[in-house]
């Protein structure tokens, strides 16, 4: 028998996905994370834009053109915003964000099978291994549905977190969670608590986005004091305008962004900064747009993530005057072209240094893998595990990489 669990959205949907497939596996399936022919398919939906929660459905006809007659699950945040949309669609089960549980329970029900009380730790399909430390976000920034889907900030224990990362064999743990800046607010501990119990961890250890409020010495301290830690900072930025970050409920100003990426370069150096913009939100001035661009030179952003506004129904944004569609394209067409721009800088400043890469796909020519500062490396030939390579010139999405040694096979 054979299931598939296909996810939209974000990485915490995909740490949620592995554990359901890791579930399904302990129950004698053969699990795929890929859209194909199946006994069943398990759906979990993203509802972050519209445009993501018209792809959640639409996935309900790409499943049934594999298998018409092949029962179908679906969870995830597009579900809890609207379960209406996918059961009147004849799904076998619909459920939300933080019971998924009971997906497992409902294929047990239907094929039988011992379910467990909870899910059990993801399976690692990667060589980075995304380990998800909280759900929930308290911030309720005024575009962002998320809050309303996922709830307040629940927090795993850290013995909880230590334990499933002992377990994996990755090369690479990414600590993410819905806003993972909050974690341990619920519970008495704190993220610098939580890398202290890390800090003998063999593992390179990378984090997911950050928020402001948690970049302070005592933070940066932890970082470095890591045995292997991945100094790029994915730092929400989303507006270089002060009047749209107030608009959005941002509790940051744009001096006090600067602040803390000079703080971080302070502790690092060498590290990377990355973020993401919002486009044309509600009330974006032409001077409000330039303030965006403006600080991603000031800033030193590596990388820069950027999207258009999209009013979603339930937030404050939505009652919101919006601003027309040819003014945000034209935009972000504009931030596109200088996201670009600071990402070959970025590579540039680095061409010629020596850095440890952790090596995942090959695609019959190149191997990539990333360096700590996330710069996405290509080698010639395979490459297995990690090794030293040497940073060349920009190349695709990332750059060249030429091999310290002998760790590729030509």
């Amino acid at each position: 028998m054979k299931a598939v669990v296909f996810t939209l959205g974000c990485k915490v949907n995909e740490v949620e996905s592995a554990s359901i497939m890791s579930a399904l596996e302990g129950l004698g399936w053969e699990v795929s994370d890929k859209l194909g022919s199946a006994d069943i398919y398990v759906l979990n939906t993203c509802a972050v834009t519209r445009e993501a929660e018209k792809k959640s459905r639409q996935l309900i006809a790409r499943a049934r053109k594999f298998s018409p007659s092949a029962p179908i699950y679906v969870c995830g945040c597009a579900s809890q915003k609207n379960a209406q949309q996918f059961s009147s669609r004849g799904v076998r089960f619909v459920c939300g964000t933080r019971d998924k549980e009971g997906i497992v329970a409902a294929v047990c029900s239907d094929f039988g099978g011992d379910c467990a009380a909870r899910l059990p730790y993801p399976k690692q399909v990667r060589t980075r291994a995304f380990i998800k430390i909280e759900d929930g976000c308290n911030n309720f920034c005024s575009y962002c549905v998320i809050p309303y889907l996922r709830g307040r900030v629940t927090s795993r224990s850290i013995g909880d977190i230590v334990g499933e990362i002992a377990q994996t064999a990755a090369d690479e743990i990414v600590l993410t969670g819905i806003n993972i800046s909050a974690y341990g607010s619920d519970s008495g501990t704190n993220l610098v608590e939580l890398l202290a119990a890390l800090k003998d961890c063999d593992k390179r250890i990378r984090f997911g986005s950050l928020e402001c409020n948690v970049i302070d010495e005592r933070f940066l301290s932890a970082c470095r004091s890591l045995k292997n830690f991945a100094p790029q900072f994915h730092l929400s930025l989303q507006s270089g305008s002060d009047a749209v970050l107030k608009a959005m409920n941002r509790h940051y100003t744009r001096a006090q962004y600067l602040e803390k990426c000079a703080l971080i370069y302070k502790f690092f150096p060498e590290g990377a900064i990355t973020t993401d913009i919002i486009v044309g939100f509600c009330g974006e001035t032409d001077e409000d747009f330039a303030q965006s661009l403006s600080i991603i030179d000031e800033a030193r952003l590596a990388r820069v993530h950027a999207f258009a506004f999209s009013p979603r129904e339930g937030t404050a944004a939505y009652s919101m005057k919006d601003i027309p569609a040819p003014i945000k394209a034209e935009r972000l067409h504009a931030l596109l072209i200088k996201a670009e721009e600071a990402e070959q800088a970025f590579i540039n400043s680095r061409s010629g240094s020596v850095r440890e890469v952790i090596f995942e796909d090959f695609d019959g020519q190149y191997t990539c893998g990333y360096t700590p500062e996330y710069i996405k490396i290509y080698v010639q030939g395979r490459c297995e595990g990690r090794g030293n390579v040497v940073i060349g010139a920009p190349f695709r999405d990332g750059a060249l990489g030429e091999e310290v040694g002998d760790v590729c096979n030509k």
